[in-house]
């Protein structure tokens, strides 16, 4: 009879909060990112066996860095070994310490560019590794449990003990431990000693958009550049103007409300859209979606945030 092969689950370390250390162990906010290894982290949490079950663990650094410097680079390169982890028939899923910055930025673009069948979880802290409650263990061992639950897939978030969905996770709060919210959306469920109690189904890519296939991407020497604009008060077309003269690809707008905009700014997006420039409506409302209707000037971005409206329109327009 052929040995069963033990199944792995993959801890991949990008830095972060999660990595970071502090003169003193009273300090939550004088910390420096990404300064301990992921395999450090993971010495450091006595339950982790006990979580496991008999599952063996992998850990890779694929990076070092305060996830506000998040990169493109570094993207392609989570992007490879997430791949090359999945591919594996013994890895039951992988988690990601990340950074919470720009968390949802690196789960959307995992989601959207992968639709993994296997689940793949980011994690993070709000406090250092050295502070006297950090909450990086407590995270850590949660995501292991949802990265090992029977059924489980896609790309979530696990953050004090609650488990997001990558379309709909943001951050909300500078500092607070439950930093994550999934608007009105909701959570898909939560982490309670270990078990999961889910509140819905786990997320699927949603249909109709065309992606970048795998080598597209990791071979990406330029992504295409989309920045985000933003409507308020007195909006005018300048930065808009300024962007279409540099040659912009993309725009994201920001916009109040269900996508409404100053009129001079909707005037400059609308010239640049006639001159080639791809252009999306997100709204700055934490919460709903713009509602588009049909002969919208301007598309809206599908119930998308500004920061996850701009991933996906590059990737729409590195798959063109």
């Amino acid at each position: 009879m052929a040995k069963q092969s033990v199944k792995k689950v993959v801890v991949l370390g990008t830095g972060g909060t999660i990595a970071g250390t502090a003169a003193s162990a009273g300090d939550n906010i004088g910390y420096t990112a990404a300064q301990l290894g992921v395999a450090q982290l993971l010495d450091a949490i006595p339950a982790l066996g006990a979580t496991l079950g008999g599952r063996a663990i992998v850990t890779e650094q694929v990076a070092q860095l305060d996830s506000k410097d998040m990169s493109f680079a570094i993207w392609q390169q989570l992007f490879s070994r997430v791949a090359h982890w999945l591919a594996q028939p013994e890895v039951q899923g992988v988690v990601i310490t990340h950074g919470t910055d720009t968390l949802e930025e690196t789960a959307y673009f995992l989601q959207a560019a992968l639709n993994p069948a296997k689940p793949v979880v980011l994690t993070c802290a709000m406090r250092p590794a050295t502070a006297v409650t950090s909450d990086g263990p407590q995270n850590v061992l949660d995501a292991l449990a949802v990265a090992m639950h029977p059924g489980a897939r896609g790309v979530v978030a696990v953050c004090a003990g609650a488990i997001h969905g990558a379309f709909d996770v943001q951050k909300v709060h500078p500092y607070q431990i439950n930093a994550f919210s999934s608007g009105d959306a909701g959570v898909l469920g939560y982490v309670e000693e270990g078990r999961l109690r889910l509140m819905r189904n786990w997320p699927v890519a949603e249909a109709g958009s065309a992606q970048p296939t795998i080598e597209t991407i990791v071979k990406a020497t330029q992504w295409p550049r989309v920045e985000i604009v933003m409507n308020y008060a007195g909006a005018t077309g300048a930065m808009v103007q300024a962007l279409v003269a540099q040659g912009v690809r993309g725009l994201v707008v920001a916009a109040t409300g269900n996508g409404t905009l100053h009129h001079d700014l909707e005037a400059a997006l609308l010239a640049a859209q006639r001159a080639g420039v791809k252009v999306v409506r997100a709204s700055r409302c934490p919460n709903g979606r713009v509602l588009g209707q049909s002969g919208d000037a301007i598309a809206d971005s599908q119930g998308l945030s500004a920061v996850k409206a701009r991933v996906a329109l590059m990737l729409a327009l590195m798959s063109a």
